[in-house]
Protein backbone atom coordinates (compact mmCIF):
# COMPACT_ATOMS: atom_id res chain seq x y z
CA UNK A 1 0.00 0.00 0.00
CA UNK A 2 1.48 3.35 -0.94
CA UNK A 3 1.48 6.36 1.32
CA UNK A 4 0.92 8.80 -1.53
CA UNK A 5 -2.84 8.31 -1.35
CA UNK A 6 -2.93 9.95 2.06
CA UNK A 7 0.03 12.27 2.25
CA UNK A 8 -1.00 14.86 -0.27
CA UNK A 9 -1.27 18.36 1.07
CA UNK A 10 -4.98 18.40 0.41
CA UNK A 11 -5.49 15.26 2.48
CA UNK A 12 -3.62 16.84 5.36
CA UNK A 13 -5.71 19.98 5.21
CA UNK A 14 -8.94 18.00 5.17
CA UNK A 15 -7.62 15.76 7.92
CA UNK A 16 -6.98 18.69 10.22
CA UNK A 17 -10.58 19.75 9.75
CA UNK A 18 -11.85 16.24 10.40
CA UNK A 19 -9.71 15.81 13.50
CA UNK A 20 -10.59 19.18 14.92
CA UNK A 21 -14.27 18.61 14.36
CA UNK A 22 -14.51 15.10 15.75
CA UNK A 23 -11.68 14.32 18.14
CA UNK A 24 -11.36 17.36 20.36
CA UNK A 25 -14.97 17.60 21.61
CA UNK A 26 -15.01 13.87 22.38
CA UNK A 27 -11.77 14.01 24.35
CA UNK A 28 -12.67 17.22 26.11
CA UNK A 29 -15.96 15.77 27.26
CA UNK A 30 -14.58 12.41 28.32
CA UNK A 31 -11.26 13.29 29.91
CA UNK A 32 -10.84 15.43 33.04
CA UNK A 33 -7.95 17.91 32.95
CA UNK A 34 -5.74 15.84 35.25
CA UNK A 35 -6.75 12.41 33.95
CA UNK A 36 -4.55 9.49 34.91
CA UNK A 37 -3.04 7.35 32.15
CA UNK A 38 -5.70 4.80 31.19
CA UNK A 39 -5.07 1.25 32.34
CA UNK A 40 -5.92 -2.12 30.82
CA UNK A 41 -9.23 -3.50 32.09
CA UNK A 42 -10.11 -7.21 31.80
CA UNK A 43 -12.96 -9.50 32.87
CA UNK A 44 -13.23 -13.26 32.40
CA UNK A 45 -15.33 -16.27 33.37
CA UNK A 46 -12.10 -18.27 33.67
CA UNK A 47 -10.42 -17.97 37.06
CA UNK A 48 -7.19 -15.97 37.03
CA UNK A 49 -7.26 -15.18 33.31
CA UNK A 50 -8.36 -11.53 33.58
CA UNK A 51 -5.57 -10.70 36.03
CA UNK A 52 -2.99 -12.49 33.89
CA UNK A 53 -4.05 -10.71 30.70
CA UNK A 54 -4.11 -7.31 32.42
CA UNK A 55 -0.59 -7.90 33.77
CA UNK A 56 0.85 -9.21 30.48
CA UNK A 57 -0.72 -6.61 28.17
CA UNK A 58 0.42 -3.86 30.54
CA UNK A 59 3.94 -5.34 30.56
CA UNK A 60 3.98 -5.55 26.75
CA UNK A 61 3.25 -1.81 26.56
CA UNK A 62 5.45 -0.74 29.48
CA UNK A 63 8.40 0.60 27.50
CA UNK A 64 6.60 1.50 24.26
CA UNK A 65 6.11 5.06 23.09
CA UNK A 66 2.94 5.98 21.23
CA UNK A 67 -0.77 5.89 22.02
CA UNK A 68 -2.30 2.42 21.97
CA UNK A 69 -5.91 1.21 22.14
CA UNK A 70 -6.67 -2.48 22.66
CA UNK A 71 -9.80 -4.60 22.43
CA UNK A 72 -10.00 -8.35 23.07
CA UNK A 73 -13.00 -10.65 23.20
CA UNK A 74 -12.81 -14.42 23.66
CA UNK A 75 -16.14 -16.24 23.33
CA UNK A 76 -14.75 -19.48 24.75
CA UNK A 77 -13.83 -18.08 28.18
CA UNK A 78 -16.14 -15.02 28.04
CA UNK A 79 -13.10 -12.79 28.38
CA UNK A 80 -12.95 -9.09 27.49
CA UNK A 81 -10.01 -6.68 27.72
CA UNK A 82 -10.02 -3.00 26.82
CA UNK A 83 -7.63 -0.05 26.78
CA UNK A 84 -8.67 3.37 25.43
CA UNK A 85 -11.69 1.60 23.91
CA UNK A 86 -13.53 4.81 23.01
CA UNK A 87 -10.56 6.88 21.76
CA UNK A 88 -10.92 7.77 18.06
CA UNK A 89 -8.18 7.02 15.52
CA UNK A 90 -7.81 7.65 11.78
CA UNK A 91 -8.79 4.25 10.38
CA UNK A 92 -6.29 4.01 7.54
CA UNK A 93 -6.95 0.70 5.73
CA UNK A 94 -8.74 -1.09 8.58
CA UNK A 95 -11.93 0.65 7.33
CA UNK A 96 -11.79 -1.69 4.33
CA UNK A 97 -13.49 -4.41 6.38
CA UNK A 98 -16.34 -1.96 7.02
CA UNK A 99 -16.51 -1.12 3.30
CA UNK A 100 -16.82 -4.81 2.40
CA UNK A 101 -19.40 -5.42 5.13
CA UNK A 102 -21.43 -2.45 3.84
CA UNK A 103 -21.30 -3.79 0.28
CA UNK A 104 -22.55 -7.22 1.40
CA UNK A 105 -25.18 -5.76 3.75
CA UNK A 106 -26.55 -3.61 0.94
CA UNK A 107 -26.54 -6.49 -1.55
CA UNK A 108 -28.46 -8.63 0.94
CA UNK A 109 -31.09 -5.88 1.32
CA UNK A 110 -31.60 -5.94 -2.45
CA UNK A 111 -31.59 -9.74 -2.54
CA UNK A 112 -28.65 -9.94 -4.91
CA UNK A 113 -25.14 -11.41 -5.00
CA UNK A 114 -22.02 -9.39 -5.75
CA UNK A 115 -21.20 -8.80 -9.41
CA UNK A 116 -17.95 -10.17 -10.83
CA UNK A 117 -16.59 -6.63 -10.82
CA UNK A 118 -17.50 -6.10 -7.17
CA UNK A 119 -15.93 -9.42 -6.18
CA UNK A 120 -12.70 -8.51 -7.97
CA UNK A 121 -12.58 -5.11 -6.26
CA UNK A 122 -13.40 -6.62 -2.85
CA UNK A 123 -10.66 -9.21 -3.13
CA UNK A 124 -8.04 -6.62 -4.11
CA UNK A 125 -9.22 -4.29 -1.31
CA UNK A 126 -8.88 -6.87 1.46
CA UNK A 127 -6.11 -9.25 0.36
CA UNK A 128 -3.73 -6.60 -1.05
CA UNK A 129 -5.13 -3.48 0.65
CA UNK A 130 -5.67 -1.93 -2.79
CA UNK A 131 -6.57 1.77 -2.39
CA UNK A 132 -7.98 2.28 -5.89
CA UNK A 133 -10.41 -0.62 -5.45
CA UNK A 134 -11.44 0.80 -2.07
CA UNK A 135 -12.08 4.27 -3.51
CA UNK A 136 -14.20 2.75 -6.29
CA UNK A 137 -16.37 0.81 -3.83
CA UNK A 138 -16.59 3.74 -1.38
CA UNK A 139 -17.91 6.05 -4.12
CA UNK A 140 -20.30 3.36 -5.39
CA UNK A 141 -21.75 2.80 -1.92
CA UNK A 142 -22.05 6.50 -0.98
CA UNK A 143 -21.94 7.85 2.57
CA UNK A 144 -25.66 7.17 2.95
CA UNK A 145 -25.21 3.40 2.65
CA UNK A 146 -22.03 3.36 4.75
CA UNK A 147 -23.82 5.26 7.53
CA UNK A 148 -26.77 2.88 7.11
CA UNK A 149 -24.55 -0.12 7.75
CA UNK A 150 -22.84 1.55 10.72
CA UNK A 151 -26.27 2.22 12.22
CA UNK A 152 -27.44 -1.37 11.63
CA UNK A 153 -24.19 -2.68 13.17
CA UNK A 154 -24.49 -0.42 16.23
CA UNK A 155 -21.13 1.18 15.35
CA UNK A 156 -22.17 4.55 16.75
CA UNK A 157 -18.61 5.79 17.40
CA UNK A 158 -17.45 5.47 13.77
CA UNK A 159 -17.50 8.61 11.60
CA UNK A 160 -16.87 8.05 7.86
CA UNK A 161 -14.16 10.19 6.28
CA UNK A 162 -15.45 13.22 4.34
CA UNK A 163 -14.83 13.96 0.63
CA UNK A 164 -14.00 10.31 -0.16
CA UNK A 165 -11.05 10.30 2.27
CA UNK A 166 -12.05 6.89 3.59
CA UNK A 167 -8.69 6.45 5.37
CA UNK A 168 -9.56 9.38 7.62
CA UNK A 169 -12.67 7.63 8.94
CA UNK A 170 -12.68 7.97 12.73
CA UNK A 171 -12.92 4.60 14.45
CA UNK A 172 -12.65 3.19 17.96
CA UNK A 173 -11.69 -0.19 19.40
CA UNK A 174 -15.26 -0.54 20.72
CA UNK A 175 -16.72 -0.33 17.21
CA UNK A 176 -14.05 -2.46 15.54
CA UNK A 177 -14.75 -5.20 18.08
CA UNK A 178 -18.49 -4.90 17.32
CA UNK A 179 -17.64 -5.38 13.64
CA UNK A 180 -15.46 -8.43 14.30
CA UNK A 181 -18.19 -9.94 16.48
CA UNK A 182 -20.67 -9.52 13.61
CA UNK A 183 -18.28 -11.14 11.16
CA UNK A 184 -17.61 -14.15 13.42
CA UNK A 185 -21.08 -15.14 14.71
CA UNK A 186 -24.61 -15.49 13.35
CA UNK A 187 -26.58 -12.22 13.36
CA UNK A 188 -29.32 -10.37 11.49
CA UNK A 189 -27.05 -7.72 9.92
CA UNK A 190 -24.80 -9.94 7.80
CA UNK A 191 -25.85 -13.24 6.20
CA UNK A 192 -23.86 -16.40 6.94
CA UNK A 193 -22.57 -16.33 3.35
CA UNK A 194 -21.45 -12.71 3.74
CA UNK A 195 -19.63 -13.48 6.98
CA UNK A 196 -17.90 -16.47 5.42
CA UNK A 197 -16.83 -14.35 2.45
CA UNK A 198 -15.32 -11.61 4.64
CA UNK A 199 -13.42 -14.18 6.72
CA UNK A 200 -12.22 -15.99 3.58
CA UNK A 201 -10.68 -12.78 2.20
CA UNK A 202 -9.18 -11.83 5.58
CA UNK A 203 -7.59 -15.28 5.64
CA UNK A 204 -6.09 -14.69 2.17
CA UNK A 205 -4.25 -11.44 2.95
CA UNK A 206 -0.84 -11.47 1.24
CA UNK A 207 2.11 -12.58 3.36
CA UNK A 208 3.75 -9.14 3.55
CA UNK A 209 0.60 -7.78 5.23
CA UNK A 210 0.04 -10.58 7.75
CA UNK A 211 1.85 -8.79 10.60
CA UNK A 212 0.23 -7.46 13.77
CA UNK A 213 -2.45 -9.32 15.68
CA UNK A 214 -1.58 -12.77 14.17
CA UNK A 215 1.85 -12.61 15.82
CA UNK A 216 2.16 -15.54 18.24
CA UNK A 217 -1.14 -17.18 17.23
CA UNK A 218 -1.27 -20.90 18.12
CA UNK A 219 -0.51 -23.27 15.23
CA UNK A 220 -3.95 -24.92 15.14
CA UNK A 221 -5.85 -21.63 14.86
CA UNK A 222 -7.20 -20.13 11.62
CA UNK A 223 -6.12 -16.49 11.28
CA UNK A 224 -8.10 -13.65 9.66
CA UNK A 225 -6.42 -10.23 9.58
CA UNK A 226 -6.74 -6.71 8.17
CA UNK A 227 -4.15 -4.06 8.90
CA UNK A 228 -3.87 -0.33 8.31
CA UNK A 229 -0.97 2.12 8.23
CA UNK A 230 -0.82 5.82 7.53
CA UNK A 231 1.69 8.58 8.20
CA UNK A 232 0.53 12.14 8.80
CA UNK A 233 2.08 15.39 9.95
CA UNK A 234 0.36 15.15 13.34
CA UNK A 235 0.58 12.02 15.54
CA UNK A 236 3.16 10.40 13.23
CA UNK A 237 2.38 6.90 12.03
CA UNK A 238 -1.00 5.29 12.67
CA UNK A 239 -0.50 1.52 12.62
CA UNK A 240 -3.51 -0.73 13.28
CA UNK A 241 -4.33 -4.44 13.21
CA UNK A 242 -7.66 -6.31 13.37
CA UNK A 243 -7.63 -10.08 13.78
CA UNK A 244 -9.99 -12.98 14.48
CA UNK A 245 -8.80 -16.44 15.51
CA UNK A 246 -10.72 -19.71 15.65
CA UNK A 247 -10.08 -23.44 15.88
CA UNK A 248 -8.67 -25.86 18.43
CA UNK A 249 -11.25 -24.82 21.01
CA UNK A 250 -10.59 -21.11 20.49
CA UNK A 251 -12.81 -18.29 19.21
CA UNK A 252 -11.47 -14.80 19.85
CA UNK A 253 -10.81 -11.46 18.20
CA UNK A 254 -8.66 -8.44 18.87
CA UNK A 255 -8.27 -4.89 17.64
CA UNK A 256 -5.11 -2.88 18.31
CA UNK A 257 -5.05 0.76 17.14
CA UNK A 258 -1.92 2.89 17.56
CA UNK A 259 -0.67 6.37 16.72
CA UNK A 260 2.27 8.64 17.64
CA UNK A 261 4.65 5.98 16.26
CA UNK A 262 8.03 7.20 14.96
CA UNK A 263 7.99 4.64 12.13
CA UNK A 264 5.63 2.04 10.72
CA UNK A 265 7.85 -0.79 11.97
CA UNK A 266 7.84 0.66 15.51
CA UNK A 267 4.03 0.52 15.52
CA UNK A 268 4.05 -3.05 14.20
CA UNK A 269 6.44 -4.13 16.99
CA UNK A 270 4.15 -2.56 19.61
CA UNK A 271 1.08 -4.37 18.24
CA UNK A 272 2.92 -7.68 18.02
CA UNK A 273 4.07 -7.43 21.63
CA UNK A 274 0.44 -7.08 22.74
CA UNK A 275 -0.72 -9.87 20.39
CA UNK A 276 1.93 -12.34 21.60
CA UNK A 277 0.93 -11.77 25.23
CA UNK A 278 -2.78 -12.30 24.41
CA UNK A 279 -2.25 -15.46 22.31
CA UNK A 280 0.02 -16.96 24.98
CA UNK A 281 -2.43 -16.29 27.83
CA UNK A 282 -5.49 -17.58 25.93
CA UNK A 283 -3.68 -20.71 24.75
Amino acid sequence: MTQSHWTSRRARVVAVGVGAGLLIPVLAAATPAAAATPTVSCTSAKAGLAAKLKKDITAALANRKGTVAVGLYDRTTKTTCTLRATSAYDSASTVKVTVLATLLWDAKKHNRTLTTRESTLAKAMITKSDNTATSTLWKQLTLTKIKGFLSAAGMTQTKPGANNYWGLTQETVTDEQKLLKLVTAKNTVLSDNSRAYILKLMNQVISSQRWGTPSGAPSGVTVHVKNGWLQRSTHGWRVHSLGTFNGGGHDYMMSVLTQDNSTMSYGITTIQGVAKAIHKDLA
